[in-house]
């Protein structure tokens, strides 16, 4: 069983593309999941870790036949969001929500007819307070909880499990979120264990 993963920097996680290099998962909750699946049902699954630091769902879709299709994976996750938030409030350079939503469900519908097996597992694009989202905070939050609203629906949609992650890591944070994700966006090595928790709790087998 072919798993392909999906995403933005979140799930990229300073994976290593060199040929043979034992770091081409990343250091992510992709590398946490795959370890979890792989320790316990030896040879069972391949993982192929295709997320890229600085994605929208706009450079996903552009990427999608190369770096997904022509995989031929029996499952799919992802992870994408808040940089279509992110990249508007720094660079004026995002994906609005409705575009969003029109690009997602492009994407998926175009894989499901070239991959009419293929499962999804769709994750919920979250955000915290950090050092890069606190001086923006309320655009921050109320944007990413759009986004995550839509990945929402398109799991409903395309029936595929869905992923929440926003509620989990802000119960965690606490009053110190900067232990789970110290810029709001990227997660620590805890935030990723719990982003990998999740995943796990729900993986389809």
């Amino acid at each position: 069983m072919k798993i392909l993963y999906l995403g933005d920097s979140i799930t990229d996680c300073g994976k290593n593309t060199s040929a043979g290099s034992m770091l081409a998962i990343g250091q992510s909750y992709v590398m946490l999941t795959a370890a979890r699946l792989a320790a316990d049902n030896p040879g069972k699954y391949e993982f192929v870790n295709q997320g890229i630091s600085g994605n929208r769902i706009v450079d996903l879709y552009a990427r999608i036949k190369r770096d997904c299709w022509n995989y031929n994976p029996d499952l799919i996750s992802i992870l994408i969001g808040v940089n279509d938030v992110w990249h508007d409030i720094n660079h004026q350079n995002g994906v609005e929500a409705d575009r969003f939503e029109r690009m997602y469900d492009t994407l998926l519908s175009d894989t499901k007819e070239i991959l009419p097996d293929v499962r999804f597992m769709i994750m919920e694009p979250f955000v915290l307070p950090g050092t890069a989202t606190t001086a923006h905070w309320e655009e921050f939050e109320k944007e990413t909880a759009l986004r995550a609203a839509i990945a929402a629906r398109l799991a409903e949609k395309y029936n595929a499990v869905w992923i929440p992650l926003q509620k989990r890591l802000t119960e965690a944070a606490g009053e110190h979120p900067e232990l789970i994700t110290p810029d709001g966006v990227h997660p620590s090595i805890a935030g990723h264990q719990i982003i990998a928790d999740a995943w796990l709790s729900a993986f389809p087998g």
